[in-house]
């Protein structure tokens, strides 16, 4: 038993040391801290971005769409990897595929499971429509209704950031200026709708 013991803490340590670290400064700077322990300053100013805060502790759960002028156009909820399944790191779009199928985790029924994919590793992670109750086997899902406006923005080598920290502070003036303009319906005892703006 304590030989079990022994060797999952080893791996553990083995797998965290060799993960990197990305570390939100501003909407557009961040410090990237490689697998190797080196520190690298990454501007995204003046360009396109997507930014992944993982569904953690200390993250906020969300994609969030960065154009080149730095405003967040579109966020939404994801689902990320179990256990650090999700690497955390500095990428870009390598492929997009509207219809795909895993290889790795392929439905049952011989459904395409991973739509509107857009892989950023070699090891097959992509941001693709997906499950939002359930985690992942290190994929960011997203919301069927969001995922196709993501994929239509986004572009072959479109740098992607993911990262276990918050990037809501940064964001937080953009998303209030998207969605104030949320509509309320409310049903009146006749069955009409009346519509309020915020």
């Amino acid at each position: 038993m304590n030989y079990f013991i022994v060797l999952f803490t080893m791996l553990t340590t083995l797998l965290v040391a060799q993960t990197s670290s990305v570390i939100p400064i501003s909407k557009t700077k961040f410090l990237h801290i490689d697998k190797d322990g080196e520190r690298h300053n990454v501007d995204m100013k003046g360009k396109d971005f997507i930014l992944i805060s993982m569904r953690e502790e200390n993250s906020d759960g969300r994609f969030y769409a960065v154009d080149k002028d730095g405003t967040v156009w579109l966020s939404s909820g994801i689902t990320s990897g179990i256990d650090n399944f999700t690497p955390s790191g500095v990428w870009s779009v390598l492929r997009k595929k509207r219809y795909h199928m895993s290889n790795a985790y392929p439905d049952e029924d011989g459904i395409n499971n991973m739509d509107y994919s857009l892989f950023f590793t070699n090891k097959g992670h992509a941001i693709h429509k997906g499950s939002m109750t359930g985690m992942s086997h290190g994929c960011i899902h997203v919301h069927k209704r969001v995922i196709p406006s993501l994929f239509n923005w986004a572009w072959l080598g479109m740098p992607v950031l993911t990262t276990r920290r918050s990037y809501m502070p940064y964001a937080k003036g953009d998303l209030k200026k998207i969605y104030r303009q949320v509509i309320k319906v409310k049903r009146r005892a006749d069955h009409s709708r009346r519509t309020f703006h915020r």
